[in-house]
């Protein structure tokens, strides 16, 4: 327990907490530019269990922001790769690897159990059926998002304020259709990553305030961060 002591002396955390942690199951969904941060600072704190979801293999143009990866790790399976670092950092943790896209054949499956989803996605398509899934089950997912130089967070699926996916964005088929932004700069998913992994750790230790019904926005270029509620 010794390597977790500046958070067990926190009276939010103590003994209890770093249990509730050690006994956690995270599923984050996608290894990616919001993945990648979140796992590393989520298995330094000492969740017990974390599974990754991901497809895809490391390309170059991901080391600027995706930091788990090194240029050897190029062309291998990123859930391999991801895996491999993550218990270097903590022998103390299990990491699960599925070098699967979450769909609708394989959520069900992959999201039971788990006591916190946190989505790395990055497609529409994929966050619909990871929030649908986690709010048919009751488990919170831990929403991110980013774009050039924005990126915003909200916790769903969690009193008292239970909100969906599907509240934010009701409406599938426009945004299915709308082309996101492809540039951002690596430290906006670090900073978003960041406070999703902040809200995981609050839900399984249970202190603070997660974002339930609320989304967390940043603007990087200006530093204005904005709190409002969902409908």
């Amino acid at each position: 327990m010794t390597r977790y002591d500046r958070q067990r002396m926190l009276a939010e955390v103590g003994d209890e907490g770093q249990r509730r942690l050690a006994a956690a199951r995270v599923l984050i969904v996608g290894v990616g530019g919001l993945g990648s941060p979140a796992a590393m600072y989520l298995a330094a704190a000492g969740v017990g269990t974390i599974r990754l979801v991901d497809d895809d293999c490391v390309s170059l143009d991901n080391l600027q922001r995706q930091i788990l990866y090194t240029e050897a790790d190029v062309d291998a399976p990123k859930v391999e790769c991801a895996a491999r670092r993550l218990r270097a950092m903590n022998g103390g943790i299990s990491v699960e690897v599925h070098a699967v896209r979450l769909d609708a054949s394989n959520a069900d499956t992959l999201i039971k159990g788990c006591d916190v989803v946190v989505d790395g996605c990055d497609n529409f398509a994929t966050r619909y059926i990871a929030g649908d899934v986690t709010a048919r089950m009751g488990i919170p997912y831990v929403y991110g998002a980013i774009g050039e130089f924005e990126g915003q967070v909200s916790v769903f699926n969690l009193p008292p304020r239970l909100r969906t996916y599907r509240d934010l964005w009701p409406d599938q088929t426009a945004l299915e259709n709308y082309t996101a932004p492809k540039g951002v700069m690596g430290p906006t998913a670090a900073v978003t990553a960041a406070v999703q992994a902040s809200e995981t750790l609050k839900i399984i230790c249970g202190y603070g305030e997660p974002l339930a019904g609320h989304l967390w926005s940043i603007d990087m270029k200006t530093m204005q961060t904005f709190i409002s509620e969902l409908p």
